[in-house]
């Protein structure tokens, strides 16, 4: 089932809820520059396993609203609780992929953990996409302004590029291009302007202080993107945390470990 939810005056987000009834609800927050639909492997089971699955276009991406402006974390952080909030939701699962990683994470920090029982963070752009002075792990600024020239340049060809680095083992031709497709669907500008906010002062450190809840972490450890020592930080930066290292992933852990993915998560859960 999928509808529309405000949340501006002129910005609707697209949400896809399946098996509404179900014993448990995870709301997923997907990553740069897809969609909701890069869960379709959890989608497939999940559902099947008695829970409700909730996936959440952002602003700018898959079938939501683009409006040109609105792709800081916090405006993002503030979607979701109107998604939140519209639906009801209550003792549910947080998880975010990539930079909807990092939106769970400020979420949890501006909106104090609201209605969120536990968090789930798979592959996290947490607590820094970028290197930083004090923080010597992530991509170069180099590496993201390159994203952000290509990604006004020539998108298609950056959106090539960057599914190339995103899976651990060979895909197929025809998954490559439903991949491609995805990131096709954004708009142009929402894709440039996430990319911009990983340069800024867009760090979540202290963010990570406040959260309270129990949390999963998963990650590949052959990461191109957000890359395991990311997932280390994660760990030490969030009291009652778990780390299971995927060892035979890459950045789309999702995918490329499926099973073990919808397993740890299941798991998780039910603790």
């Amino acid at each position: 089932m999928g509808y529309y939810i405000k949340v501006e005056p002129n910005v609707k987000v697209y949400v896809e809820d399946l098996n509404p009834k179900g014993k448990h609800t995870i709301l997923f927050l997907h990553g740069w520059p897809g969609s909701h639909d890069l869960f379709e492997y959890q989608f497939d089971e999940l559902p099947k396993r008695g829970y409700r699955c909730i996936g959440v276009d952002q602003r700018g991406f898959g079938q939501s609203d683009r409006p040109f402006t609105g792709y800081d974390y916090d405006r993002l952080s503030d979607d979701v609780r109107n998604v939140v909030e519209a639906l009801k939701l209550k003792d549910f699962t947080l998880g975010g992929h990539s930079t909807g990683g990092a939106i769970a994470v400020r979420y949890m920090a501006r909106h104090k953990e609201y209605g969120v029982a536990r968090l789930a963070l798979f592959a996290a752009a947490v607590p820094s996409l970028i290197r930083r002075s004090y923080f010597p792990y992530g991509l170069t600024k180099q590496a993201v302004e390159e994203i952000i020239k290509e990604t006004y340049n020539d998108r298609p060809k950056m959106l090539r590029g960057f599914g190339d680095m995103f899976f651990f083992e060979y895909i197929t031709g025809p998954f490559s291009d439903w991949f491609f497709q995805l990131g096709l669907q954004a708009a142009g500008w929402a894709t440039a302007a996430v990319a911009r906010t990983w340069l800024g002062e867009e760090e979540l450190f202290s963010d990570m202080k406040k959260i309270t809840v129990p949390t999963l972490i998963l990650h590949g450890i052959h990461d191109k993107v957000c890359l395991f020592p990311l997932a280390e930080a994660q760990q030490k930066g969030i009291k009652n945390s778990i780390l299971v290292p995927f060892a035979y992933s890459g950045h789309g852990l999702f995918y490329d470990q499926r099973d073990k993915f919808n397993k740890k998560l299941m798991e998780f859960i039910k603790s």
